[in-house]
Protein backbone atom coordinates (compact mmCIF):
# COMPACT_ATOMS: atom_id res chain seq x y z
CA UNK A 1 0.00 0.00 0.00
CA UNK A 2 1.46 3.29 -0.98
CA UNK A 3 1.72 6.87 1.31
CA UNK A 4 -0.85 8.48 -0.66
CA UNK A 5 -3.42 5.65 -0.30
CA UNK A 6 -3.00 5.47 3.62
CA UNK A 7 -3.26 9.27 3.69
CA UNK A 8 -6.54 9.38 1.75
CA UNK A 9 -9.06 7.94 4.27
CA UNK A 10 -8.03 10.46 6.95
CA UNK A 11 -8.20 13.30 4.69
CA UNK A 12 -11.45 12.19 3.41
CA UNK A 13 -12.62 12.01 6.33
CA UNK A 14 -11.92 15.50 7.87
CA UNK A 15 -13.13 16.97 4.36
CA UNK A 16 -16.28 15.47 5.32
CA UNK A 17 -16.37 16.93 8.56
CA UNK A 18 -14.98 20.19 8.02
CA UNK A 19 -17.97 20.33 5.71
CA UNK A 20 -20.63 19.61 7.97
CA UNK A 21 -19.13 22.14 9.97
CA UNK A 22 -18.95 24.58 6.99
CA UNK A 23 -22.66 24.15 6.15
CA UNK A 24 -24.28 25.20 9.35
CA UNK A 25 -22.59 28.63 9.20
CA UNK A 26 -25.43 31.13 8.19
CA UNK A 27 -24.74 33.97 6.41
CA UNK A 28 -25.82 36.35 8.81
CA UNK A 29 -23.13 35.73 11.30
CA UNK A 30 -19.77 36.23 9.01
CA UNK A 31 -18.90 39.28 11.13
CA UNK A 32 -19.49 38.03 14.04
CA UNK A 33 -16.74 37.99 16.21
CA UNK A 34 -16.44 36.93 19.99
CA UNK A 35 -13.87 38.92 21.02
CA UNK A 36 -11.91 41.79 19.90
CA UNK A 37 -8.62 39.73 19.21
CA UNK A 38 -10.44 37.17 17.94
CA UNK A 39 -10.86 36.56 13.68
CA UNK A 40 -14.60 37.03 12.56
CA UNK A 41 -16.72 34.07 11.95
CA UNK A 42 -16.52 34.53 8.04
CA UNK A 43 -12.69 35.35 8.57
CA UNK A 44 -12.45 32.04 10.11
CA UNK A 45 -14.39 30.14 8.00
CA UNK A 46 -12.61 31.36 5.52
CA UNK A 47 -8.91 30.37 6.67
CA UNK A 48 -10.36 26.50 6.95
CA UNK A 49 -11.59 26.70 3.38
CA UNK A 50 -8.28 28.31 2.32
CA UNK A 51 -6.35 25.67 4.72
CA UNK A 52 -6.97 23.07 2.41
CA UNK A 53 -5.12 24.99 -0.28
CA UNK A 54 -2.05 24.06 1.58
CA UNK A 55 -1.98 19.94 0.12
CA UNK A 56 -1.72 21.11 -3.56
CA UNK A 57 1.45 23.62 -2.16
CA UNK A 58 2.33 21.03 -0.18
CA UNK A 59 2.43 18.08 -2.20
CA UNK A 60 3.42 20.40 -5.52
CA UNK A 61 6.30 22.70 -4.56
CA UNK A 62 9.33 22.07 -2.49
CA UNK A 63 8.71 25.43 -0.37
CA UNK A 64 6.80 28.80 0.05
CA UNK A 65 7.09 32.17 0.35
CA UNK A 66 4.33 33.56 2.25
CA UNK A 67 6.14 37.18 1.27
CA UNK A 68 5.31 36.15 -2.73
CA UNK A 69 1.76 36.35 -2.10
CA UNK A 70 -0.23 39.50 -1.98
CA UNK A 71 -1.96 40.30 1.60
CA UNK A 72 -5.47 39.82 0.17
CA UNK A 73 -4.73 36.92 -1.52
CA UNK A 74 -3.11 35.53 1.38
CA UNK A 75 -6.42 36.57 3.54
CA UNK A 76 -9.30 36.00 0.95
CA UNK A 77 -12.74 35.78 2.57
CA UNK A 78 -15.69 34.51 1.73
CA UNK A 79 -19.13 37.00 1.48
CA UNK A 80 -21.47 33.77 2.01
CA UNK A 81 -21.96 29.84 3.02
CA UNK A 82 -22.83 29.59 -0.66
CA UNK A 83 -18.88 31.26 -1.76
CA UNK A 84 -16.87 29.44 1.27
CA UNK A 85 -18.59 25.91 -0.15
CA UNK A 86 -17.84 26.22 -3.50
CA UNK A 87 -14.66 27.22 -2.67
CA UNK A 88 -14.47 24.12 -0.02
CA UNK A 89 -15.32 21.88 -2.38
CA UNK A 90 -12.97 23.10 -5.46
CA UNK A 91 -10.08 23.35 -2.73
CA UNK A 92 -10.82 19.69 -1.86
CA UNK A 93 -10.99 18.10 -4.98
CA UNK A 94 -7.72 19.34 -5.95
CA UNK A 95 -6.22 18.54 -2.51
CA UNK A 96 -7.42 15.00 -3.40
CA UNK A 97 -5.60 15.58 -6.98
CA UNK A 98 -1.95 16.59 -4.74
CA UNK A 99 -1.85 13.63 -2.62
CA UNK A 100 -1.45 11.48 -5.88
CA UNK A 101 2.18 10.66 -5.70
CA UNK A 102 4.25 8.53 -5.06
CA UNK A 103 6.18 7.40 -1.62
CA UNK A 104 9.58 8.98 -2.76
CA UNK A 105 7.80 12.52 -3.41
CA UNK A 106 6.20 11.80 0.27
CA UNK A 107 9.60 12.55 1.94
CA UNK A 108 10.95 15.23 -0.58
CA UNK A 109 11.87 18.30 2.01
CA UNK A 110 9.19 20.93 1.99
CA UNK A 111 9.55 24.59 3.40
CA UNK A 112 7.66 27.24 4.58
CA UNK A 113 9.29 30.89 4.89
CA UNK A 114 8.77 34.56 4.54
CA UNK A 115 11.56 36.47 2.55
CA UNK A 116 14.70 34.81 3.93
CA UNK A 117 12.84 34.24 7.34
CA UNK A 118 12.78 30.28 7.46
CA UNK A 119 9.59 28.94 9.53
CA UNK A 120 10.48 25.23 9.34
CA UNK A 121 11.21 22.33 6.84
CA UNK A 122 9.98 18.89 6.87
CA UNK A 123 9.44 15.88 4.76
CA UNK A 124 5.95 16.43 2.96
CA UNK A 125 4.33 13.65 4.43
CA UNK A 126 5.01 15.03 8.23
CA UNK A 127 3.96 18.45 7.05
CA UNK A 128 0.63 17.37 5.25
CA UNK A 129 -0.14 15.46 8.73
CA UNK A 130 1.33 17.94 10.79
CA UNK A 131 0.57 21.25 8.88
CA UNK A 132 -2.00 20.73 6.75
CA UNK A 133 -4.19 18.60 8.86
CA UNK A 134 -3.80 19.54 12.19
CA UNK A 135 -3.96 23.26 11.47
CA UNK A 136 -7.52 22.01 9.70
CA UNK A 137 -8.85 20.21 12.34
CA UNK A 138 -7.39 23.04 15.15
CA UNK A 139 -9.28 26.19 13.58
CA UNK A 140 -12.03 23.79 12.20
CA UNK A 141 -12.75 23.09 16.37
CA UNK A 142 -12.64 26.76 16.83
CA UNK A 143 -15.11 27.35 14.19
CA UNK A 144 -17.31 24.81 16.21
CA UNK A 145 -17.05 27.05 19.20
CA UNK A 146 -17.95 29.76 17.14
CA UNK A 147 -21.27 28.38 16.42
CA UNK A 148 -21.83 26.78 19.90
CA UNK A 149 -21.64 30.34 20.90
CA UNK A 150 -24.34 31.46 18.64
CA UNK A 151 -26.48 28.93 19.72
CA UNK A 152 -25.89 27.29 15.80
CA UNK A 153 -26.17 23.14 16.15
CA UNK A 154 -22.55 21.75 16.40
CA UNK A 155 -22.48 18.30 14.04
CA UNK A 156 -21.15 15.68 15.03
CA UNK A 157 -17.29 14.95 14.33
CA UNK A 158 -15.98 12.01 15.97
CA UNK A 159 -18.88 10.91 17.55
CA UNK A 160 -21.85 12.60 18.44
CA UNK A 161 -22.53 16.30 19.48
CA UNK A 162 -24.40 17.85 22.28
CA UNK A 163 -26.66 18.43 19.37
CA UNK A 164 -26.62 15.31 17.33
CA UNK A 165 -27.44 12.03 19.38
CA UNK A 166 -26.06 9.42 16.66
Amino acid sequence: MTIAELLLPEVEQELATTRRVLERVPDGTLGWKPHDKSASMGDLSSHVVNLIKWAEYTMDQTEFDMATVPPEQMNQAATSRAQLLEWFDANADTARQSLAKSDADYFVPWTLKRGEQVFFTMPRYTCMRAYVLNHLVHHRAQLAVYLRLNNIAVPAMYGPSADEQM
